[in-house]
This record gives structure tokens, sequence and C-alpha cells, in this order.
């Protein structure tokens, strides 16, 4: 799908400013074993973005100096770079908290035999796509069988202890609307998330997620292809809560990708926007350097906002740890 989106430049989206650094948001490079319609990354198994071993030794070096607690691994599939152990290991070692963005149909993929053992001995976080709990809407979404290897991942990890009340590995699931739509309320959904998992499969998992889609990349193109994109952008527009600005993610996450640039988010890396609307992006190991950022730290300095922001601010909210509101 290859449809020209609109230009996003121009906003009154309102201005934010950086907190104090508690994520670094890590893509370890575009490739996935799957070509979900809703991935703002154009994820898939042609692509050959991958993170090199050079690159992760030099966020290593940042993330010992920055204060981040915790770290968050995407893609694409992150498990698919073959330095995925090498970092978890590392990170660890740094005392840090691991969260590992898992499509779960990469548990069975040939080849990634014993990732769900290694995530459970080192304490990773799982954060697990399933996008509905109905296999016919998960199936048009991410490809046709997605559905049941997702269930037979998240058997997998429940076997080892995750999602269950008894056990310190956490099973986190993300729910994405089926289309130009807003995520219903995220503890209503989580109840039927819940139930419905348990009652057919026997599954059990922590906490759902509910994120908003993100009117860029592949989703992006097929809003423009359908000829709604405009009627979305409205949508997000009309929908914006100014109580959720307080907590976007963008205030205390930062986003490095497959090369080592950073960028104020995983949106605003796929489209190239640099950090505080500087002429180019800026890298890793420029953060080392106390002329440009004292002490490593971003804090303070301005966000880049565009319209695509109001994804993030539309109704209940949405972030990486999904809706900002959830009463």
């Amino acid at each position: 799908m290859h449809a020209t989106l609109p230009r996003l430049e121009h906003t009154d989206f309102p201005a934010l400013h950086r907190g104090a650094l508690e994520t670094v948001q890590i893509n370890l490079g575009y490739l996935c074993n799957l070509s979900c319609l809703h991935c703002h990354v154009n994820a898939g198994p042609t692509r050959k973005e991958i993170m090199s071993r050079e690159t992760i030794d030099m966020v290593l070096q940042y993330l010992r100096v920055c204060g981040a607690k915790t770290i968050d691994l995407t893609g694409g599939a992150p498990e698919m770079n073959p330095d995925f152990r090498y970092l978890i290991k590392a990170a660890c070692g740094l005392g840090l908290k691991v969260i590992d963005r898992c499509n779960l149909t990469i548990l069975s993929e040939p080849g990634y035999a014993g990732v769900a053992e290694f995530l459970a001995e080192n304490d990773v976080t799982v954060v697990a796509s399933l996008p509905c709990y109905l296999e016919d809407n998960v199936d048009a979404q991410r490809g046709k069988g997605v559905f049941d290897a997702s269930i037979k991942g998240l058997q997998a990890l429940n076997a080892l202890g995750y999602g269950k009340a008894d056990s310190d590995l956490t099973l986190d699931l993300v729910y994405n609307p089926q289309g130009a739509t807003l995520p219903p309320p995220q503890k209503e959904l989580e109840a039927d998330y819940h139930h419905h998992l348990f009652e057919h499969f026997g599954i059990v998992f922590n906490q759902l997620y509910t994120v908003a889609n993100m009117p860029i990349k592949r989703f992006g193109s097929m809003l423009v292809s359908q000829g709604t994109f405009d009627e979305y952008m409205a949508l997000l527009r009309s929908a914006h809560n100014a109580d959720n600005l307080s907590s976007v993610m963008c205030k205390s996450l930062i986003s490095i990708d497959w090369q080592g640039y950073i960028y104020d988010c995983d949106f605003n890396q796929m489209l190239g926007l640099p950090l505080s609307n500087e002429k180019k992006s800026t890298h890793i190991s420029e953060l080392m350097d106390d002329t440009l950022c004292p002490g490593g730290t971003l804090r303070g300095r301005s966000i880049v906002v565009k319209n695509h922001c109001y994804a993030c601010t539309a109704g209940q909210g949405s972030s990486c740890s999904g809706a900002l509101n959830a009463a």
C-alpha cells in the first residue's frame, strides 16, 4: 500500500517539554515475521534494517549514565535482531527493567525456540499485541493463522508463569481498533478480554493496554486509500482531551532507531522528525557530549509536535502503556 500521506507540518497541537527520562525505547529493526495493517513502522519480512552490535553497545553506554530505569524493546519483531539476547543480558546486568514488545507468533517461528524461556529466565516483562480476542478480527488485521499462533504463544508464556497471580512475570496485552475509530474504555474491554481468554483458552494475563492507531505509515496509507484520512484526523482533533497532556509518553521517554538516532517518540521516529526541530537527527553518541546535552540529559527541551500527536490525547488518551485516563 503506497498511498501518499498528507503533510503534517502545520499544527495547533499544544507545546510540550521534556521531564525526567524514565524509559529508553529501542527499535531493534524493522524486520518482522508479520505485516499488520495497523503497523506504523511498515515492518515486515522483507525489511533489512537491523540495529548492529556496535550501535547496541553505544546505547548500553548511554544507559549507564542517563538515569532511565526501563528499556522498551520494539521493532519489527525485536526478537529477530541477532543481538536481542545480548542486549537483554547486558541491560539486566545494569539493573534495568526490560520490556519486550512481542507479537506472540514469533515464539513459534522456526529458529526462535527457547525465546519464551529466555524471557522468563531474565524476568523480562512481555507486552504482547492481541488486537482482539476473536479469531476473525485478528486474522483480518494481522494475517491468516495469526490468532491461533498468538493463542499458542500466550499459553506457552502462561506455562512459564507469565500473567499468573502468584508469579512476578508480567504479561500485558495490547488492543488496537480494527479501523478509524477510537479505542473503547480500557477497563471495560480488559474485563472482556480476561473473561473470554480464560473461558475459551485458559489464558490469564495482567493488564490490557488500549492504543489508538496512528495516522502514519501503513495505517495512514490505508486511510488515504479508503478516502477516510481527513475524517479520522477530524475525529482525533475533536476528541482531544487537554487533561492527557501531562501524561503523554514523550515527556519521559526517548525513542532510538536502528541506526542509533534519537527521537521524541516512536511515531516521530517513523516520520523522521529530529529532536527539538533541529536540522538533523541527533545520534546516541552525541548525548555523551556535554556541550550538546550537559550530563547527557534532554530535560526541559521542547518536544516536536505535529497533527499526529492528537492520536495520543484523543478521548481517554493513548501511549505505549495504554490509556492515559483509564478510570
